[in-house]
């Protein structure tokens, strides 16, 4: 059975950071590509960031980009994000997917169409 677990999501002031990790089991997800996605009360789920699957391509939302970074740990099936500056408009939960293929680019890597695996969640809140 496959599944992506996130964690690392609570409540934090503005300015401050958290870093959120998402684990991969069921089969390897060593050569696919992962992204983050995040939904907020009454709005759809956007775009967060994806990485290739060596991470050595990353695409970001116009949102974060500079705040936040993408990055995975293959040999422990594990990707993470790391958010820094957090803002209160970044409060949503936060999602982890995968996807079977290896490259997606910035496109089809911001559509949540393109992944067939989701995580449960994780609720990131940033207090003002």
């Amino acid at each position: 059975q496959v599944q992506l677990v996130e964690s690392g999501g609570g409540l934090v002031q503005a300015g401050g950071s958290l870093r959120l990790s998402c684990a991969a089991s069921g089969r390897t997800f060593s050569r696919d590509a992962m992204g983050w996605f995040r939904q907020a009360p009454g709005k759809e789920r956007e775009f967060v960031a994806s990485i290739n699957w060596s991470g050595g391509s990353t695409y970001y939302s116009d949102s974060v980009k500079g705040r936040f970074t993408i990055s995975r740990d293959n040999a422990k099936n594990m990707v993470y994000l790391q958010m820094n500056s957090l803002k209160p408009e970044d409060t949503a939960v936060y999602y982890c997917a995968a996807t079977h293929l290896s490259e997606l680019g910035y496109g089809l890597g911001s559509r949540p169409g393109a992944y067939g695996y989701w995580g449960q969640g994780t609720q990131v809140t940033v207090s003002s």
